[in-house]
Formats: C-alpha cells, sequence, structure tokens
C-alpha cells in the first residue's frame, strides 16, 4: 500500500507580505477558500504580464472595521467580489463544518527524501470561507 510521510505546519513560514483580510479569515500564507457558482472569466495576461499579475477581481468587506472587537462577526454578512468593471458577486463569510488542511509538497532543502520518496507538509489550516451563491450584478464602470 503506498504512503507518503505528512509533517505538521511550521510557524516559522508566514509569509512577510502584510495581509488585507479580516483577523478572522487571515492564515498565515494569505490563503483563503472562495466559493463561486460558476465560472469567472478573467482577463487574459498581456505580453507584459504573467499570468500570476492578472487581476482577477477585488474582494470587498463594506461592514468590516478593526475598530469592531473581534466577537462581532456582524460584517460577516456581506461581501461583494468586483469582476472586472462590469460585474458584481454578492456573498457571506461562513464557518465551515469541519476545518480543511492544505497540504503542499515539501521542498527539498527542508528535509532529505524518506527512501527516496516525496514528503508533504501541512501548509494551513482554514476555517472559514467566503461563498458567493447568487448571480452576479451588472455595476457601472464609474
Amino acid at each position: 500500500m503506498p504512503s507518503i510521510t505528512v509533517h505538521p505546519l511550521c510557524p516559522e513560514r508566514s509569509s512577510s507580505v502584510p495581509n488585507p483580510l479580516p483577523k478572522l479569515l487571515q492564515t498565515p500564507s494569505g490563503l483563503a477558500i472562495v466559493e463561486i457558482q460558476g465560472t469567472i472569466h478573467t482577463p487574459t495576461a498581456t505580453e507584459s504580464q504573467n499570468a500570476g499579475e492578472t487581476l482577477a477581481g477585488k474582494l470587498v468587506f463594506p461592514n468590516f472595521s478593526n475598530q469592531n472587537p473581534p466577537e462581532d462577526q456582524s460584517w460577516m454578512k456581506r461581501v461583494y467580489f468586483y469582476v472586472g468593471k462590469h460585474q458584481r458577486l454578492t456573498g457571506e463569510v461562513k464557518k465551515l463544518g469541519k476545518p480543511i488542511g492544505v497540504l503542499r509538497k515539501k521542498e527539498m532543502g527542508d528535509a532529505m527524501e524518506v527512501d527516496g520518496e516525496e514528503q508533504l507538509e501541512v501548509r494551513e489550516i482554514i476555517r472559514y470561507k467566503i461563498v458567493f451563491s447568487q448571480r452576479p450584478e451588472p455595476v457601472s464602470a464609474d
């Protein structure tokens, strides 16, 4: 039976880039789950951009404020995802019934392979997701 070694989450692996998500949604490396009903048509990358630099959209948390106490979760009821200049999805933040672990292949410099096999590490434990369950609404570019 095939098996693979899985290493626990390493806290020192957090990203040095500031995380713009509300504190409740933040994970050490900045990963988040976004659930969308359908397909997002993003602009194609230009020759001067690579695919990682192409803008897919913008997440907006209109009711979130850093001044609110952490137990105030009323802001979770409304999230906007602007796709391009003409569409807006409305959604909400929901707690997952069971947390989801995200695994990734362990880099070769981190540890030697065991018996020549690759190893995995837990990259994140995600407890919330952003759900967009409605059709997009048209918005003006203004």
